[in-house]
């Protein structure tokens, strides 16, 4: 049974940090693409970050570009996510997914496995 659990959510203070990992069991994910999506009280999941299998693609929105930075381990079938500066909104439930294919995508239609999500709660 393919299991996506993230950690590493909290509550933190405006322009701190904090890194977010999500990590696989029941099959290899090497091979494929793996994302952060959010989704804010209210809102759409949004796409925020993607890495391709062997992290020489990432996508990023608009809005954490310069801030947020993917990036992944096979051998520990994790990805990460290492968010700086934070702000107020980016507060969200942050959820892990992957998507069975080599290229870098941001529709949540297109993913195949998701996590349950983590808190992230950003005060100003």
């Amino acid at each position: 049974q393919v299991q996506l659990v993230e950690s590493g959510g909290g509550l933190v203070q405006a322009g701190e940090s904090l890194r977010l990992s999500c990590t696989a069991s029941g099959r290899s994910f090497s091979s494929y693409t793996m994302s952060w999506f959010r989704q804010a009280p209210g809102e759409e999941r949004k796409f925020v970050a993607g890495i391709n299998w062997n992290g020489g693609t990432t996508l990023y929105a608009d809005s954490v570009k310069g801030r947020f930075t993917i990036s992944r381990d096979n051998a520990k079938n994790t990805v990460y996510l290492q968010m700086n500066r934070l702000k107020p909104e980016d507060t969200a439930v942050y959820y892990c997914a992957v998507l069975l294919s080599i290229v870098v995508v941001t529709g949540t239609d297109d993913y195949d496995y998701w996590g349950q999500g983590t808190q992230v709660t950003v005060s100003s």
